[in-house]
């Protein structure tokens, strides 16, 4: 019998800069934002740092939510 030896992936933080967009709202109020490189990543927020806050977790949710859509896919070996 053969050893396999023991392979495991390894994580590497890549640092990069996202560009969102804002629009203020003026008739509703607040803001509503976009991240132009990740289709349908949008948020709001009442002031800007709410936005921003807010953009930090819709971009997290929309990695996250492409991270699990991909892996399926990554393990029957379609890459």
């Amino acid at each position: 019998v053969m050893s396999v030896p023991d392979v495991r992936p390894i994580l590497v933080t890549v640092p990069t800069t996202l560009t969102a967009v804002v629009y203020p709202e003026p008739e509703a109020g607040g803001f509503s934002a976009e991240v132009p490189a990740l289709p349908g990543c949008y948020t709001q927020g009442e002031t800007l740092d709410e936005v921003r806050a807010n953009l930090r977790e819709a971009i997290d949710g929309w990695l996250a939510s492409a991270h699990d859509a991909a892996a399926p896919a990554a393990r029957d070996g379609a890459a």
